[in-house]
């Protein structure tokens, strides 16, 4: 599974928007009457308005961090959003269970009731809380699957389409807002704000997550072209279309595909491409689970639809001069994408390939054809993991300088396991490249 890091590109901005937001919303609640009730006598009702209010806000922003907006996508990338989307749906789901329990209190020590009886009271007679209440269960469902513990006993294909269920919770919310939620509909400027809000956040999901993949596949109508084995358990499809050479695509990045050709097509999995896009498209996959296991069983004019393209893992600023590319495992294909896209000159280009053994060594004649033809220098790194905390095989303690002597004025790209890419990533840094030379993509989920 893809997901792609880059190195820091206007994160201060990021957070100094999201933290912005959250200062419009403390101020609307407290243009609200939010001061005056919270040193009243209702504390705890006032504090869990605008801690609802947050949490709306931040479900909001995650949304739209993972709408597939292209601009922000191009500007942060895939990793960085996912990062920032788990931890806006972790702390707004937090801040909507203490919303939850401090207007439950609040409530029930004016009605001077049990809490647990004022909470179904709410649910039952307060205008949308019954869908409020639905909601949050669907959100409950997609913390607790999106916990690192849960997703390891999770295919992906199961973990996705649970994870869609956010968007149901989300929606399932707005009633509840609008009806019970005197903050939100209090004043003008409350009212356009969080009907501004909610009209991005729907309008992005639309026109990014339906619209245009929709309009994508129609014009490009792609389909299974060939299957190519390449080593053990690694597969190759090549794919043909229509005007393909427009399709807006770089090597390095990475679509959500589909395959129709029976049950489970609504799951998408994502893959890299592994060649330079050049009238035709081609991806290598690894049998890592149900979803990657059927593209080797996949029939010649089989449909396929795409969402995407996703990633920065792509050679957009590097113009000439050295260049460093560490793979490890199936994490050659979009390396092996950049060797045929990047204007490098001979001897400049330098692969370290991390495989354990010989029979998963893929693309070796590819390989040799890039060292002969484009002077690429080819290290293989074969053998079992090693026990320690170490990017290199077992029994290898070779210094990255001796590898890839040029590395300290090279643009690097990493692609592989978390784990493995993480060791990499720190023994570029540790050889003295500048973080704003170092690509990274990591092959989890």
């Amino acid at each position: 599974m893809t997901i792609m890091t880059e190195r820091r590109t206007r994160p201060d901005a990021a957070a100094v928007l999201a933290g912005g937001t959250l200062l419009v919303v403390t101020a609307l609640w407290v243009s609200n009457g939010g001061l005056q009730d919270l040193t009243g006598g209702g504390a705890l009702s006032a504090t869990g308005r605008l801690l609802g209010l947050w949490a709306s806000n931040l479900l909001l922003i995650q949304v739209l961090l993972m709408a597939r907006i292209p601009l922000v996508e191009r500007a942060f990338g895939q990793d960085r959003l996912a990062r920032w989307h788990r931890w806006t749906g972790f702390s707004s789901f937090w801040l909507m269970v203490a919303h939850i329990v401090l207007i439950t209190l609040g409530y029930a020590a004016t009605a001077r009731t049990n809490p647990l009886q004022q909470l179904w009271q709410m649910i039952w007679n307060f205008p949308g809380m019954l869908l409020a209440a639905a909601g949050f269960l669907a959100l409950c469902m997609v913390v607790v699957t999106s916990i690192r513990a849960a997703r390891r006993r999770l295919r992906y294909e199961s973990w996705h389409l649970l994870h869609l269920y956010a968007y149901l919770g989300a929606f399932l919310a707005l009633p509840h807002q609008l009806w019970s939620g005197s903050d939100f509909v209090g004043s003008p400027w409350a009212t356009a704000y969080w009907w501004g809000l909610w009209g991005a956040a729907v309008a992005a999901v639309i026109a990014y997550r339906l619209i245009v993949p929709l309009l994508r596949n129609r014009r490009h109508r792609l389909v299974v072209d060939r299957v190519v084995p390449e080593a053990n358990g690694i597969t190759s499809v090549y794919f043909n279309g229509n005007n393909l050479n427009k399709l807006p695509v770089r090597a390095g990045q990475f679509f959500h595909w589909r395959f129709l050709d029976g049950p489970g097509w609504t799951r998408a999995n994502p893959f890299s491409l592994s060649a330079a896009p050049a009238g035709q498209i081609r991806i290598t996959v690894k049998d890592s689970g149900d979803g990657s296991a059927r593209v080797a069983t996949l029939k010649r004019g089989t449909r396929v639809l795409v969402e995407g393209p996703f990633g920065k893992l792509t050679g957009e600023n590097y113009t000439g001069g050295p260049v460093v590319l560490l793979a490890c495992g199936i994490g050659i294909t979009p390396l092996l994408a950049l060797l045929g896209e990047l204007p490098y000159g001979p001897g400049e280009a330098t692969l370290l390939y991390r495989v354990r053994d010989e029979a998963s060594t893929a693309f070796r004649h590819e390989l040799d054809r890039f060292a002969a033809e484009r002077g690429v220098r080819v290290v293989y790194l074969t053998g079992p993991r090693a026990r320690s905390r170490s990017w290199l095989p077992a029994g290898r303690t070779d210094e990255l300088t001796a590898l890839a002597p040029d590395i300290r004025a090279a643009r690097v790209f990493i692609c592989g396991p978390e784990a493995w890419a993480t060791e990499a990533q720190a023994a570029v840094r540790a050889a003295g490249v500048p973080a704003s030379r170092v690509h990274t993509e990591l092959f989890s989920w």
